[in-house]
């Protein structure tokens, strides 16, 4: 007969592998034409939420879906330092570097008074803003282990972030033949606007190889600025202290993961492996990253979303309005 310890560490791996098989089907349906736009993290969490919603999570085996959702989500992050060169981000030149800049202050400042404004709840609305100013579902996760907010929380985030990022990539695609924009600035405007780098890819196949690989490299330097974004929420937003006691690093409202994402990026950008063994691990991220959010995705139900009510998705819709307004304008002044 099985001890208890030998129950637990089953449960465990059982959680974790649940995880598992839900990012690997994920991998699939994003195969698919229309799903390829949504991404592997956003059908993991939606395929989540699904199976919570017909099979109920065993208490079982919660350990390890909630490893997944923390532990695996930090180290999928630091294996995402590995998109980044941070060389071909300078490369692009001053007129990227301050699109990115602009366009992630403009969006932050402006849709956390928005949210305000409607009085949605300060952690959802911190972490919608960040969710559409920087890089989607990684920058909702990210800042939610800085803030604290729970989980429940993060997984609506993600939800608006991912429906509302996917309505506008194909808006974009729609768009593309009557903008009459040329290729690099259909590039830099979908790099500089859309949620996440699924989307950005999907976008800019209208305009070919020109279009992508500048969507890409701005979009990245968003994804660089999650840094800067992080310790600077942190510092305002993290949970206080009791300020009589003495405090140690690890009470600093800092992600400690992020300065691994910047490791990894810098790894990548003066090569220290081959580029073959670099980029076997970004598809390691990806699956990591969905087996996160799979993670979120099994621990959230339904009414979770009807209680938060319908001020997020206006909040998000007004987001996503005002950060394509500010990348339209960039592209305006710079480009």
């Amino acid at each position: 007969m099985r001890s208890s310890t030998q129950n637990q560490a089953v449960g465990f791996l059982l959680g974790i592998g649940l995880t598992l098989l839900i990012a690997l089907l994920a991998g699939q349906i994003t195969k698919l034409p229309f799903f390829s736009i949504m991404g592997m993290m956003i059908v993991s969490i939606l395929i989540g939420m699904a199976w919570n919603a017909v099979w109920k999570v065993p208490l079982s085996i919660s350990g390890g879906v909630k490893f997944s959702s923390r532990y695996l989500l930090r180290a999928g992050i630091i294996l995402m330092g590995l998109r980044l060169n941070l060389q071909q981000i300078i490369d692009a030149g001053f007129p990227v570097l301050i699109t990115d800049i602009v366009v992630i202050i403009g969006t932050l400042v402006g849709m956390y008074y928005i949210g305000k404004l409607l009085k949605v709840d300060q952690h959802l609305n911190i972490l919608l803003s960040v969710g559409t100013a920087v890089c989607g579902a990684a920058a909702v996760v990210a800042i939610a282990s800085v803030i604290k907010s729970r989980q429940q929380e993060t997984a609506i985030a993600v939800a608006w972030v991912a429906i509302l990022g996917t309505i506008a990539s194909l808006f974009y695609i729609f768009l593309f033949p009557i903008l009459e924009l040329h290729p690099y600035n259909y590039g830099v405007l979908v790099g500089a606007t859309l949620h996440e780098i699924a989307h950005v890819v999907a976008s800019t196949i209208p305009g070919g190889t020109e279009s992508d690989t500048i969507g890409i490299v701005v979009k990245l330097g968003r994804v660089a600025l999650l840094i800067p974004v992080a310790l600077i929420i942190g510092s305002l937003f993290g949970p206080k202290t009791d300020s009589t006691k003495k405090r140690s690093l690890k009470d600093l409202p800092i992600p400690w993961f992020i300065f691994g994402f910047l490791a990894m990026s810098v790894v990548n950008t003066i090569n220290i492996f081959p580029q073959s063994f670099t980029d076997a691990f970004i598809p390691i991220s990806s699956y990591l990253l969905a087996m996160a959010m799979a993670g979120l995705g099994l621990g959230i139900n339904i009414a979770d979303f009807k209680a938060s009510g319908i001020k997020p998705a206006i909040q998000g819709v007004l987001g996503t309005v005002l950060v394509c307004g500010i990348g339209v304008l960039m592209l305006l002044f710079f480009f």
